[in-house]
């Protein structure tokens, strides 16, 4: 049977016990089982056995059931008012005023999440409240808030970014650095498309708050005391080199408790409703990556990644075109798969071609980062969507209208750093 037969059966399986609602996790090992059994030589079985025990076995994946865990601890604190009191003064006196507490407010609970998902409800739980009843237009509170959340996959500590770290077998640290820059990028690009539209619609925004003097809105300012230390403890111990991220992984959930606690919020019931929801959570994103796995690993052995990179390389595209083309199957992957299934469903064939078009590794985790943010926020299968549809009780193809301008900007952010790569690439080379 060619390669491109086998391809074809294996993807046609994959997609047909996906459709029928078999886990992903379970589906990936199926297909891997069977592609091992008919198409190697090698036993099945003790492949499977060895490869998920492997992968479960992993050092560096313990960094990840940690901020899953640091997530849950916060997203029960009263860390988004806290934010939300700390913010507003200072963004009243800029077009569009107090929707920039979505933007700013999850630009600054990404770094301390590291999902997008509880980003979107932490933060939303907060403003949607609020900003409604101050009178904003729900498809801007909608629109940037499911836009700006999707930087909790890109901001770190990042779980999606542990995920393409330990596929790509590069440091998880410089991954880290190195979303710091393009984060704050699109953070801006999304505060400034809405000073552009609360420029052009002047009518449309509420009037502001009643004015504070510098002193009061530095006294409220003490508010974001809490979560800055935070920040500062997880990312500045990897930044500074003094623990790798498993480490600051530990220094976040330790943080996190000892910031619960002094909120009044950390008591039995909500300590065991985060280790049960991280637990959930992680035994969820676990199982996936051992059937990924195991996939990359019967796709080894059938050779089919080596024949695809050859046929990749034949076509003699630039780098550039390259990453168009991955950007595309990316978006299009987006419509039926959460981010870590892409992530983990493809590197092991991607990553091959990526390197022999001598695209550095650093740089291609955070351009797959952004173009999964983007998926975040595509029908139907965006997780933001499904956030903000039980938040608001709004329509998807509603959500996805009012979230369409923040995808762009993601298209815009990618060019950016398509341009100047120094944006990925200059804090990781000062480590």
């Amino acid at each position: 049977m060619s390669d491109m037969a086998i391809t074809g059966l294996l993807v046609l399986t994959l997609f047909l016990l996906l459709g029928s609602g078999v886990w992903i996790g379970l589906t990936l090992a199926g297909v891997a089982w069977i592609g091992m059994e008919l198409f190697s030589s090698r036993p099945a079985g003790d492949a499977m056995a060895v490869t998920i025990w492997g992968s479960a076995s992993s050092w560096t994946l313990t960094a990840l059931p940690l901020f899953v865990w640091m997530g849950e601890i916060l997203f029960r604190t009263k860390l988004s008012e806290s934010m939300f009191r700390g913010l507003a003064p200072w963004v009243n006196v800029l077009p569009g005023r107090l929707l920039h507490t979505n933007i700013l407010g999850s630009t600054i609970f990404a770094a301390v999440s590291g999902s997008s998902a509880a980003t979107c409800a932490t933060i939303g739980k907060m403003t949607i409240p609020e900003l409604s009843q101050r009178g904003y237009p729900p498809e801007k509170i909608v629109g940037s808030l499911g836009g700006a959340s999707t930087l909790g996959l890109l901001i770190p500590p990042s779980i999606i970014m542990i995920v393409y770290g330990v596929a790509a077998e590069v440091s998880i640290a410089k991954l880290f650095v190195a979303g710091v820059l393009p984060g704050l990028l699109l953070a801006a690009l999304f505060s400034g498309h809405l000073m552009v539209w609360a420029l052009l619609n002047p009518d449309k925004v509420p009037k502001a708050d009643a004015g504070l003097s510098f002193a009061q809105k530095l006294a409220e300012s003490r508010h974001l005391i809490p979560v800055v230390l935070l920040i500062g403890g997880v990312i500045g111990t990897i930044y500074t080199g003094i623990a790798t991220a498993t480490e600051a992984a530990a220094v976040g959930v330790v943080g996190a408790l000892i910031l619960s606690a002094s909120q009044g919020s950390l008591n039995a019931a909500t300590f065991k409703a985060s280790l049960l929801g991280a637990t959930r959570l992680y035994c969820m994103i676990a199982l996936i990556l051992a059937g990924a796995a195991f996939l990359t690993l019967a796709m080894g052995y059938i050779g089919l990644p080596r024949h695809l990179a050859e046929f990749v390389g034949s076509l003699g595209l630039s780098p550039g075109a390259l990453l168009l083309a991955l950007a595309l199957f990316y978006m299009l992957l987006g419509c039926f798969l959460d981010g870590i299934s892409m992530i983990v469903l493809t590197m092991g064939v991607i990553l091959p071609t990526v390197s022999a078009a001598g695209i550095d590794l650093i740089w291609f985790g955070i351009f797959v980062v952004i173009v999964v943010e983007m998926a975040q926020i595509t029908p139907p299968v965006g997780f933001n969507l499904f956030v903000l549809q039980g938040m608001t009780k709004r329509e998807i193809t509603w959500i996805a209208r009012v979230c369409a301008p923040y995808f762009l900007l993601m298209v815009l952010a990618l060019l950016l750093l398509w341009w100047f790569p120094g944006l990925v690439n200059w804090l990781p080379s000062r480590m």
